[in-house]
């Protein structure tokens, strides 16, 4: 166990951050999984910005969110 009251903080930070990250990462998963289902014009572009945002947070890498936004258009707008 830690034994420096900063490293203690530091611990209860990265806890705190660690909940909240996949807090919003799961979210946007749902949506992802809800969008493909319903395939609804305006619900593409929420989660469009929820995956810009978790890139901008660095949640999850540039080109994860590049591959996912890829996956997501071709599987909406390709199929009818």
């Amino acid at each position: 166990m830690a034994n420096h009251s900063s490293s203690l903080k530091r611990i209860r930070q990265n806890h705190t951050r660690r909940l909240r990250n996949k807090y919003i990462y799961r979210s946007t998963k749902t949506a992802i999984k809800k969008l493909l289902t319903d395939k609804n014009e305006k619900q593409y572009s929420i989660v469009i910005s929820m995956i810009d945002k978790l890139s901008k947070k660095n949640i999850i890498h540039v080109n994860k969110a590049a591959r996912l936004k890829k996956k997501l258009s071709k599987k909406l707008f390709l199929n009818p």
